[in-house]
């Protein structure tokens, strides 16, 4: 059986802490906005569809991921705003 020392224990508290706060806020932030989270998510799919792809494609793909990002971005901006007004 593993041994920790106090230092071990106290090394992994602020890491323990940080996993702990993002578990939580995304789920708080999904109970406030269902649509918006679930947009997010679709985008961010999309993105890593985007980027798995191969070739260019014309610079279709490479427009498409650009359009993508600053929609991830605009979404997690209205986010962020409705959590504070």
């Amino acid at each position: 059986m593993p041994r920790f020392t106090r230092r071990d224990i106290l090394t992994a508290a602020p890491a323990a802490a940080g996993l702990a706060a993002a578990l939580i806020v995304p789920a708080l932030a999904r109970a406030d906005q269902p649509h918006m989270e679930a947009a997010l998510d679709a985008l961010k799919a999309a993105r890593r569809e985007l980027d798995a792809a191969t070739a260019d494609k014309g610079g279709h793909r490479g427009r498409a991921l650009g359009l993508v990002k600053s929609a991830i971005e605009e979404v997690e901006k209205g986010i962020d705003f409705a959590k504070h007004h």
